[in-house]
């Protein structure tokens, strides 16, 4: 479904990515791991074309979307859950949701999907509120929420877990859990909480200075030493 391919990215003089390569299947979840500050963020901006990279290829669904713009990546299939969510606080909730339709077509564009209220039922009871007056974990899940809005074929989160109270936490499992076993949906997420990437993970990359330092079967995590990788 997806490969990067020696993924390289300087800021400044600094190099950031060295050589990445990442692969992620339809119907499982890949989770990327390491510390903060060793390109994970860096890597998704790329992979979502925020950020250009040096060098290296990108393919999706067969095709090399190296050089396109965020927008068509998205029209392609790709949705975007970034680091701190990201929202729209201003706008309500409906609003928020309805921005996630924006690369649909027809009666699609003008329709919240019934099922993002199945699977984040709070939503639907503040449809009308503020994106800015819901707690974190409420703002992680409309951000969530969102992406899954566009129907996307990969859903791509970056530290979904971060500054969420814990029962939301489990909401969020419950809920990628499910996305990546349909079959019709890939999910790769970032992630510095082990017990939450471990129990979702079908395959794992560790990141450290910007290059992959161990990649595995999710089932093989611990025996793999992958905690040691995000201790302190």
């Amino acid at each position: 479904m997806l490969e990067l391919s020696g993924i390289n990215q300087y800021y400044g003089g600094s190099h950031i990515l060295r050589d990445v390569d990442l692969h992620c299947a339809i119907g499982q979840t890949t989770v990327l791991l390491g510390r903060n500050g060793v390109g994970k963020t860096t890597l998704l901006r790329c992979l979502m074309g925020v950020l250009p990279i040096k060098s290296g290829t990108i393919r999706f669904m067969g095709e090399d979307i190296t050089r396109l713009p965020p927008h068509k990546r998205a029209a392609m299939g790709l949705g975007y859950v970034p680091q701190g969510r990201e929202i729209f606080p201003r706008l309500t909730v409906a609003e928020n949701l309805e921005m996630g339709l924006g690369h649909l077509k027809g009666a699609a564009a003008s329709k919240i999907p019934e099922e993002l209220f199945e699977l984040f039922p709070i939503l639907k009871q503040f449809l009308k509120r503020r994106g800015g007056d819901l707690s974190g974990g409420q703002q992680q899940q409309l951000a969530i929420a969102r992406a899954l809005a566009g129907r996307p074929k990969l859903i791509i989160l970056d530290e979904p877990t971060e500054g969420i109270q814990p029962s939301i936490i489990k909401d969020i499992e419950r809920v990628l859990r499910m996305l990546a076993g349909r079959g019709d949906m890939g999910v790769l997420l970032t992630e510095q909480y082990y017990d939450f990437a471990k129990s979702l993970a079908d395959e794992y990359t560790v990141l450290q200075r910007g290059q992959v330092v161990k990649s595995g079967l999710g089932a093989n995590m611990e025996a793999d030493g992958v905690r040691s990788y995000l201790s302190v």
